[in-house]
């Protein structure tokens, strides 16, 4: 079945436009609307930059370039076999910045990619005038609180822990995706999962997810970390890291997550010595940019346009 699926089921028309932009050695496909300041959007795992279709004209018609990415691996932008490691998807982030045009973007990312943008704005700190971070703990307090929580945050990152098994893509891939299905269902909130939007999303993720060594791509941004965890690599991170952060950051979090735990979220202000905000949203999961676009789409703005 997965055959059958090619990169067009990405190419979704609306009020953007849809281009390729070269950067940092590959070829990515991005959706832009709007003129103004640029807000990149780096979407999470198992989506696309169809994560941010509510969001992403609200934002151009408030006086901004929104534009949303596929993510390396993802959609319609390249899938090399390497790169997958935070250093290469930060670099990926800042390159995007520069092929845009500009010096500096404000950053809005959810899930992992909210680990990118904390990421990015730890190692390019000029290139990040502002930073929204949705559904992600900084990177070190996600580190810590796998070792210091086994019970929670441990126990909430076994399915993730399953993508460490060789060939695993195959098992993400069959059945037109279905493990893709089983994963949104379990990270959202009950009442999302009800609204009509709801099967549409699944629908499309699930497809994107089909797309040839779209699934081998994904794993392999988590087998890094894992992998990386024992290595002079992921030890060098850990020390990058630890820099504090000087990108005003807001931070946005569904009470009802369970791929991560707003407990293992709330600490990441200690790293930020810029204003940092913190906001729990009630009765939201990990999807808030789905679950909640209204709520979402209201605090980017009231962020960026400070």
């Amino acid at each position: 079945m997965s055959g059958q699926v090619d990169e067009s089921c990405v190419l979704v028309e609306g009020p953007w436009t849809h281009r390729f932009v070269g950067a940092n050695g590959s070829r990515f496909h991005v959706v832009e609307a709007g003129t103004g300041p640029l807000v990149l959007f780096l979407h999470g795992f198992p989506e696309f930059w169809w994560a941010w279709h509510d969001v992403l004209p609200q934002i151009a018609d408030a006086g901004f370039r929104a534009v949303a990415v596929d993510l390396r691996g993802y959609g319609a932008s390249d899938k090399p076999p390497r790169g997958y490691d935070g250093y290469t998807m930060a670099a990926d982030v800042t390159g995007l910045i520069r092929a845009l045009g500009e010096r500096s973007a404000m950053i809005v990312g959810a899930g992992s990619g909210g680990l990118i943008g904390w990421t990015t704005a730890a190692f390019h700190p000029k290139m990040v005038s502002r930073l929204v971070v949705l559904g992600a703990a900084h990177p070190l307090r996600l580190r810590a609180a796998l070792f210091a929580d086994p019970r929670g945050q441990m126990a909430a990152t076994l399915p993730v822990l399953r993508f460490q098994v060789p060939r695993y893509e195959h098992v993400l891939a069959k059945d037109n995706a279905a493990v893709v299905a089983e994963l949104i269902e379990r990270w959202s909130g009950p009442a999302w999962t009800l609204t009509p939007g709801y099967a549409d999303y699944v629908a499309r993720c699930r497809e994107a997810m089909q797309i040839p060594q779209a699934a081998f791509c994904a794993l392999e941004a988590y087998r890094w970390v894992f992998r990386s965890a024992l290595r002079l690599q992921g030890y060098r991170f850990v020390k990058l890291m630890q820099r504090p952060l000087v990108t005003p950051t807001l931070h946005l979090h569904g009470e009802l997550d369970t791929a991560m735990l707003p407990r293992t979220a709330q600490g990441s202000g200690r790293y930020v010595i810029a204003p940092y905000e913190w906001r729990l949203l009630t009765d939201v999961g990990h999807f808030l940019h789905q679950e909640a676009p209204e709520v979402v789409t209201g605090e980017i703005l009231r962020w960026i346009k400070d």
